[in-house]
């Protein structure tokens, strides 16, 4: 008889735990030390590369360096291109594989931000102020200052021809 009980505890502590665990993180994942969060990061966007006129394609580097306790990379940046109330979330670069990176405090890693320049006042152009960032696994953001020029839309600027890559570890 004594059986029954402590599988079904064993059943019902195991289904708890699953519930607490998703794929996506939380931002509980960030304050138990698992994900990274900017509070315990340092971040670095550019120098770029960049476009230097409409239609040529440019490059901005974001670059982590951990300043905490060992935090984890589990999935693809968030970024975000803000301008003129527009709000233009990026997509992952085609072909862009994630991977889970472990940060020990001094580690760093890097993703790119690749964007096709657009023609200043189009209509199909977002003339971009600002990039927002969010780490996976984290619910905060970090703004920066856009200054690489309007970004092109594929059919309207609320579509930018903008993308980021997964995050590649830094260093030796």
């Amino acid at each position: 008889m004594r059986t029954i009980p402590l599988a079904v505890t064993a059943v019902a502590s195991a289904l708890l735990l699953t519930a607490c665990g998703g794929s996506g993180g939380s931002s509980s994942d960030s304050k138990n030390g698992s994900a990274c969060s900017f509070d315990g990061v340092a971040v670095q966007v550019g120098p770029a590369s960049t476009a230097p006129s409409a239609g040529d394609t440019g490059e901005v580097p974001v670059s982590l360096t951990n300043q905490s306790k060992p935090c984890t990379l589990d999935g693809f940046p968030g970024a975000t291109l803000e301008g003129g109330g527009t709000k233009v979330a990026l997509t992952t670069q085609q072909g862009a594989k994630a991977q889970k990176l472990k940060l020990a405090k001094g580690d760093a890693a890097s993703f790119t931000v690749t964007y096709v320049r657009g023609k200043a006042g189009d209509k199909l152009s977002l003339a971009a102020t600002k990039l927002v960032i969010t780490l996976p696994g984290s619910s905060d953001s970090a703004s920066y200052k856009w200054s690489y020029g309007p970004v092109q839309g594929k059919g309207s600027a609320s579509d930018s021809d903008a993308s980021v890559s997964a995050f590649t570890q830094a260093g030796d």
